[in-house]
Order: C-alpha cells, then structure tokens, then sequence
C-alpha cells in the first residue's frame, strides 16, 4: 500500500531540502519547491504527491499563506500537511489553519520516517474507504439484486477499515491490536443496552475503533514518555482529540467516517464541563461520545500492564463509580454497571497477546 511515495519538501533553504531528502532516501520520492508558489506549481503539474512537509517561514509565499491554500483547495485538501517548526506557538496556529502534523526542529531521522508512513497510510485508507462506497453506489445502480450481497460485503470492509485505522494508531501507542475490536463490541453493547436503534448500534461499532485516531500526529517523545508528562506535554498530548478530528473531518457523506470523528473529538468530554478538547458539558456531548468514554476507561482499567498491577474488578468498578456524574452520564453508567457481567465476557473473549508497554499509569487513566 505504500508503494512510490511521492513528499513535496517546501524550504526555502537547500541544505534542509538535501537533508530532508537524504532522510526520506529508500522510503520516499522527493519532490523539491523553494517556497509557496513553487509548490503549488508543482501541485499543479503532478497530481501523484502524496504527503507535503511544509516549512513556515519562506520568502514570496510562507507556509501560513500556503497551507490555508492548500486547505481550501478541492484537489489539494486531503493531502497530508507536516508542518516544520520550532515553536509551540507555530504549532497552534498551523493546526488550526488545517495541518494534519507537526514536526519540531531538529529532525529526528526515524520519528519522520514512521511519520510520513502513518499519515501516508492513513490517507490511503480513506481513499480506500471512498472507492468501496463508489463501487457501492454503481452495483445499486446496476443491479438491484445484488445489492444486498455488495452492501454486506462492503460493510464489512468498511468496518475492517475503521478497525485498521484505528489500529494504526495503535502501533504507536501502548494499546495492542485486540483493543479497537474491544471498545468497538462493548460500545455497540452499551448503545444496545441503552436503547439506541440497532442501525445506530452498528454505526457506533463502526465508529469507535476510530477514537484515538489522532495518537497519530503526537509526536514519539511525548507518546512513548515512560514518566510523567509535564503541562506543555499533556496540551500537545489533549491535541489527538483535535488531531483525530482533521484526521477524519470531510467524510460526511460517510456515515461511519463522520461519526469516527464526533467520537475522536468528544471521548475526553466530561459530563461536568471539565473535560477537553471543547468543555462540552451533559447531553451537549454526542451519545457516542459519552458511551466510548465510559467503555473505553473500563478496557484501560482492566488489564494487567508491566508497570500497574491488575487491578481487582472490584476496585475497577468502585473507580468507575466514582466518577458518575462527574466524568460520565451518570444514566449511561448506571446501565453499564448494571450490566458490567456483558462487558467483562467481551473483554475476556478479546483478550490481547501479551506484549511490552512503556508509557506510565497516568497516561492511561488520562487518556483512557
């Protein structure tokens, strides 16, 4: 899937557009442009880029100017946008203009190589998304009795989609693979037990394995922090919400991809208004997002990791329960552990192959 990569590197200066170069050598093509409006020629003349790392400070057009083009522009938008900066401030500002990722000076050879790969991929998945509805809308158009058979098969392939996006994700993070199947099956559990249509069950099986999408543009440093986090840090790591949200936003004719990103953007609303990325407060938060939240902490709280002890099921519930009304709906949660016995057959029936862990408990009651 990731065959000829093809990056713009924008820099006015050569030595880093040589240095970028050498880094993406044997993984990626590198097309050069020496500010704004040398890229977007070159945008112009070759349609086959697949990914643009933008510098910001450029003569003629800098890189503000050029990515809130590129965002803007109906071919070019879904390319994904590194930018290269060395302030926190910049950082801000570029997400906001629509930049998918950061990268802070000085590079660091590998983390810009898994960088380029990630978002690459997930690029390609989204198209991948796109092409299955397109042959979807031509077979109705073609054949009625044959839409059953390409709509199941098709949906399917879109929740193994969402579920590999996820996953990716998850290769940067402290998660294994079984956990999106986890979180996908107890959240379409507790939409069941709550009475949501069972049309919307599957959209939110669909829809929560995309959660923590955005762990995709936090950078390693900061992801694999085995202590931890400062306050600058954890602003950088509560940006995976938002970050998740880009990662996904424009897919509205998409039902699955669209809630994947209410859910990316919502899971860390608290019911009391103190959560993040919006402060969203009680039935303000979307359902899905309220229900992700409550399963998805339970699924953190529960297994054994080499630097937490398993917690007693007793214990987990007791936390869970104490956070009722203030992180979670409290009629949500009152269904959940009224039915905690589902959840813990699910988790058992998923269970994760053991494998090395790094980041620090905090992380993952935060994060959860």
């Amino acid at each position: 899937m990731l065959d000829s990569i093809s990056v713009l590197v924008v820099d006015d200066e050569e030595i880093n557009r040589e240095m970028l170069s050498v880094m993406l050598d044997g993984l990626a093509t590198s097309v050069p442009a020496r500010n704004g409006l040398e890229a977007l020629r070159v945008l112009e003349a070759n349609s086959a880029i697949d990914l643009i790392l933008l510098d910001l400070e450029m003569p003629e057009l800098n890189g503000f100017a050029t990515l809130a083009t590129l965002k803007k522009h109906p071919l070019w938008c879904d390319i994904p946008v590194i930018v290269l900066t060395a302030g926190k401030d910049e950082v801000t500002r570029t997400l906001r203009l629509g930049a998918n990722d950061y990268l802070a000076k000085p590079y660091d050879m590998e983390e810009l190589r898994l960088r380029v790969m990630n978002h690459v991929r997930t690029r390609k998945l989204m198209d991948l998304s796109r092409d299955v509805n397109g042959i979807l809308e031509r077979e109705v158009a073609r054949k009625t009795a044959e839409v059953r058979n390409a709509l199941a098969l098709a949906r399917e392939a879109e929740y193994e989609i969402t579920l590999r996006l996820g996953r990716a994700a998850e290769f940067r993070d402290v998660e294994t693979g079984m956990h999106t199947r986890r979180i996908s099956e107890m959240a379409r559990e507790l939409g069941r037990l709550s009475g949501l249509p069972e049309d919307q069950c599957e959209v939110l099986r669909y829809a929560a394995p995309l959660h923590d999408v955005g762990k995709l543009g936090i950078p390693d440093r900061i992801l694999f922090k085995s202590g931890g986090l400062t306050d600058e840090e954890m602003e950088i790591m509560c940006l995976h919400t938002v970050i998740g949200g880009k990662i996904l936003a424009g897919g509205d004719r998409y039902t699955s991809l669209e809630m994947g990103r209410i859910v990316a953007l919502q899971h860390h609303e608290k019911w009391d208004g103190t959560g993040y990325p919006n402060g969203l407060a009680g039935e303000d938060i979307h359902i899905f997002g309220r229900i992700v939240m409550i399963v998805d902490v339970f699924d953190a709280l529960c297994p054994e990791r080499p630097y937490k002890p398993t917690m007693p099921f007793d214990e987990v519930i007791s936390v869970m329960g104490e956070g009722r009304a203030s992180f979670f709906d409290p009629r949500l949660l009152d269904i959940f552990l009224a039915n905690v016995e589902a959840f813990a057959a699910i988790r058992t029936s998923l269970t994760d192959r053991p494998v090395e862990e790094k980041t620090a408990l905090e992380q993952v009651l935060f994060l959860a």
